[in-house]
C-alpha cells in the first residue's frame, strides 16, 4: 500500500513538472513574438489579447515562490487578488492566449493593466493573507462574502476568573470567542445552561489574588441566592473555578458526553461517602447536561467531531452552509452569502467557505465533508492541521449515509439563499406610502420613486441662481442636488432662467446615457417646478424639446394655495390638506427653496464682503479674496485679534481695517 501511495505522489509530480513546462514554454512564445501595443496598454484583436510589455516583462520576471497576487485595471484600482503555491506559473497561466478561460476570468483578462505581489514563506501564509485582502479590498472579479459582523458570539475572558457573556465586538486581548451563533435563541440556552451549571459570576470587576487577600471585594445578592461561587472573596479557587470554563468550552463545542461521565462517577463518589446533599447538587448539574445534550438532534451513530459542508447557487449569488455535529449530533449550523458567483465558481466557494468558517472559529474537528473536490484543498489540508495540531481528514462522499449529510447540508443552503433573494426582491419592491399615494391622488401611471424639484432666487435681479434637489423613494438624495449660477439671464427673468436650468439640467443626462457612462445619471419620474402656470410652461417648453415630454410627468406648485398644474390644463389640481402626497411634494418643494436660497446668501455675502474690504485704503483685490477665502465673514474678521490678522495683513493694513469697521465693532460690543 505505501508503494502505491509513492507512484501515486510521483506520477502526481510528474504531471505538475509537465504543466509548468508547458506554461513556461508558451509564455516564453508570447515574449518572443514581441507581444506589445505602441502605447503600452492592453488590448484586444480577434480571440487573443494583448497585454502590454511592460507587464509580461514583470511577470516573466515573478519568484517561483508562494505568495499573492493582485491584479489591477487601467485606473489603478485592484480588481482582482489570487493566492499561489508558486506565483510565476500561477500568474504566467492567466496570460496565455490559448487556454480555455471560463466567463468571469475572460472578462478579468480584458482588464489587467498592472500587477503586485506580495511573497508569503508559506502557502498557509499566502492562505490566510488572501482572505484577509478580499474582505478588506472587496475587488470586482473576486467572490464577495457578505459581512455578517452583526451575529452574536460568546466572549470567555482572558481573566484571573474569566467571565462568559454574548458579544458582538470581537477584541483582541486574549479572551476567547465561539461563535458566531446565527440562532439566538440557541445561544441563549447554551449559556443559561452553563450559568446554571456552573454559576460563573456575572459582575465586571477586575478580580486577582490581590484584590483577594487584600479584601477588597464583598459578595454581591448572587452569592447569597446560590447563582455564584463567590470568587470576588476568594469563595472558589481560580484552579477549580477555570476548570469549570474548561468544562463549558467542552459544552460550548458540543462535547457534553466526557463531562456527562465525570458528573456520575462524582456523583457515586459522593453518594458513598454518606454525602448525599453534595450528591444532589451534582446530580442536578448532571441532569441539566442530559437535558441540553438530549434537545440535540443525533444525525450519526458514532462519536466523531465533524462538520458538513453544503452548497447552492442562484442569480450570481450562492448559500454555502456548514453542520456543526459533535458527538454524532447536529448542535447549530453556520451559513455564508457570496455575490458575484458564477456556476462555475463552486470549487472556489467550496474553499473561500472553508476559509471564512475556520478563519473565525478555533475547533477544528476530526473530519469534514464537501460535496465537491477543489483545486487548493492540498493548501487548506495543511493550514487546518497546523490550526488543530494533528491531520484533519477531508472526505468527499459520493454514495450512502454521508452523501446524504452532504445533500442535506445541500437543501439547507437552498432554503436559506431562496429567503436572503426573496428578501432583497422585498427591499427593492418597497415603496413607502406617501410616494404610492402621490401616484394615486395625481393618478400617475408609474410611482414618482425619482422626484426632482427646481426653484429660482434673487435679491432685486441680482445673483440670479437656481437650485434642484432630488428625492428618492420620499427621501433626500443631497449627494445630488445641484446648484447653478444663471449664464445667460442677466435680468430678473423667472420663466428665462427657469428655461434655462432646466436645459443644462436634462440635456446632460441626455448626454450621459447616450455615451452609455456606467455612473449615468437617472431620468427623474416626476419633475416639480416651483412656481405657478408661468414657471412651469417655460419649464415644459424645454422639456418637449429635449423630446422628454412623454417620457416624464411635469407639475407645476403654486404656493398661494397648493395648487398642482399639469401643463396644458388649465384646471388646477387640489390634494388633500391631510394627505401624506400633499405633505411630500410640499416637503420636496421646500427643500428646493431652502437650497436655492441658502445658495444665493453664500453668493451675496461673499460679493457684500469683498466689496466692502476693496473700499478700504491698502487693500487690494488680492489680499480681500484671501481673507475672504480664510476668514470667511465681517462678523468673524471683527473676532480676529491682532496677532491672528498678522497672518494676512500688515500692521498699516490692520489699523485700516479697525478704523472702517470702527462702529460695526462698537455695536457689537453693545449687544
Amino acid at each position: 500500500m505505501p508503494e502505491l501511495n509513492n507512484i501515486q505522489n510521483e506520477n502526481t509530480k510528474e504531471l505538475h513538472r509537465n504543466h509548468e513546462e508547458v506554461i513556461e514554454r508558451e509564455f516564453s512564445a508570447i515574449m518572443d513574438r514581441g507581444n506589445e501595443i505602441e502605447d503600452n496598454t492592453t488590448g484586444e484583436i480577434g480571440d487573443e489579447i494583448k497585454f502590454n510589455q511592460l507587464l509580461l516583462e514583470k511577470i516573466n520576471g515573478l519568484p517561483a515562490k508562494p505568495g499573492v497576487y493582485q491584479y489591477k485595471n487601467r485606473a489603478g484600482k485592484i480588481i482582482y487578488v489570487g493566492k499561489a503555491i508558486k506565483l510565476r506559473n500561477r500568474v504566467k497561466s492567466y496570460f496565455l492566449n490559448g487556454k480555455i478561460f471560463d466567463a468571469k476570468t475572460k472578462a478579468l483578462r480584458k482588464h489587467i493593466y498592472d500587477m503586485e505581489y506580495i511573497i508569503t514563506d508559506t502557502e498557509t501564509e499566502a492562505l490566510i493573507l488572501e482572505n484577509t485582502l478580499i474582505k478588506d479590498l472587496k475587488p470586482k472579479y473576486n467572490i464577495l462574502l457578505k459581512d455578517d459582523k452583526t451575529y452574536p458570539y460568546i466572549r470567555i475572558t482572558n481573566e484571573y476568573y474569566p467571565r462568559i457573556f454574548s458579544t458582538r465586538t470581537l477584541i483582541k486581548d486574549g479572551s476567547k470567542y465561539f461563535g458566531p451563533f446565527t440562532d439566538l435563541k440557541g445561544m441563549n440556552n447554551v449559556l443559561t445552561t452553563l450559568r446554571k451549571i456552573f454559576r460563573f459570576r456575572s459582575c465586571e470587576i477586575n478580580i486577582t489574588s490581590e484584590t483577594i487577600s487584600n479584601q477588597k471585594h464583598k459578595v454581591c445578592l448572587d452569592y447569597h441566592i446560590n447563582k455564584c461561587d463567590g470568587p470576588c472573596e476568594g469563595h472558589i479557587s481560580s484552579q477549580r473555578y477555570n476548570e469549570y470554563v474548561k468544562n463549558a468550552q467542552n459544552i460550548i463545542n458540543g462535547n457534553t458526553r466526557e463531562l456527562e461521565q465525570k458528573l456520575e462517577a462524582l456523583m457515586t463518589e459522593l453518594a458513598e461517602d454518606l454525602k448525599f446533599e453534595e450528591a444532589n447538587a451534582i446530580k442536578y448539574k448532571l441532569l441539566l447536561v442530559k437535558e441540553y445534550s438530549s434537545k440535540q438532534k443525533i444525525v450519526t451513530t458514532d462519536l466523531i467531531d465533524r462538520d458538513i459542508i453544503g452548497l447552492y447557487i442562484q442569480d450570481e449569488m450562492c448559500c454555502s452552509l456548514v453542520f456543526k455535529i459533535r458527538e454524532g449530533k447536529l448542535i447549530g449550523k453556520r451559513h455564508f452569502i457570496f455575490h458575484n458567483v458564477m456556476d462555475s465558481d463552486a470549487e472556489e466557494l467550496i474553499g473561500r467557505t472553508l476559509q471564512a468558517w475556520y478563519s473565525e472559529t478555533d475547533f477544528i474537528p476530526s473530519e469534514i465533508y464537501l460535496p465537491n473536490d477543489f483545486e487548493d484543498i492540498e493548501q487548506v489540508s495543511k493550514w487546518l492541521a497546523e490550526k488543530k495540531g494533528r491531520a484533519v481528514n477531508i472526505q468527499i462522499p459520493k454514495i450512502g449515509d454521508k452523501r446524504k449529510l452532504i445533500d442535506m447540508a445541500n437543501k439547507n443552503a437552498e432554503f436559506i439563499l431562496k429567503e436572503e433573494i426573496l428578501a432583497l426582491d422585498r427591499r427593492e419592491q418597497v415603496i413607502p406610502r406617501a410616494v404610492l399615494s402621490l401616484q394615486r391622488d395625481l393618478r400617475l401611471a408609474k410611482p414618482p420613486q425619482i422626484i426632482e424639484c427646481f426653484d429660482n432666487s434673487h435679491m432685486q435681479g441680482s445673483e440670479l441662481v437656481s437650485s434642484m434637489v432630488r428625492f428618492v423613494d420620499g427621501k433626500p438624495k443631497k449627494s445630488e442636488y445641484r446648484k447653478y449660477k444663471n449664464k445667460t439671464v442677466l435680468r430678473n427673468d423667472d420663466f428665462a432662467a427657469m428655461r434655462e436650468v432646466v436645459f443644462r439640467r436634462y440635456s446632460r443626462i441626455i448626454e450621459e446615457n447616450e455615451q452609455g457612462m456606467a455612473n449615468a445619471t437617472k431620468m427623474p419620474d416626476l419633475i416639480m417646478i416651483d412656481g405657478g402656470k408661468g414657471q412651469l410652461s417655460s419649464a415644459f417648453e424645454i422639456i418637449k424639446e429635449l423630446g422628454l415630454d412623454k417620457k416624464v410627468i411635469v407639475i407645476g406648485l403654486a404656493k398661494r394655495l397648493e395648487e398642482v398644474f399639469f401643463p396644458y390644463e388649465s384646471e388646477a389640481v387640489l390634494l388633500p390638506r391631510t394627505s401624506s402626497s400633499l405633505r411630500l411634494i410640499q416637503q420636496v418643494r421646500d427643500e428646493a427653496h431652502r437650497f436655492a436660497i441658502t445658495f444665493h446668501r453664500s453668493l451675496r455675502d461673499k460679493r457684500t464682503l469683498q466689496t466692502e474690504l476693496t473700499e478700504i485704503k491698502g487693500i487690494g483685490k488680492k489680499t480681500a479674496d484671501t481673507l475672504l477665502t480664510e476668514v470667511g465673514s465681517v462678523r468673524r474678521i471683527l473676532e480676529l485679534d491682532d496677532e491672528e490678522l498678522s497672518k494676512y495683513l500688515n500692521q498699516k493694513q490692520i489699523l485700516a481695517l479697525k478704523e472702517h469697521f470702527k462702529d460695526k465693532m462698537v455695536e457689537g460690543e453693545e449687544e
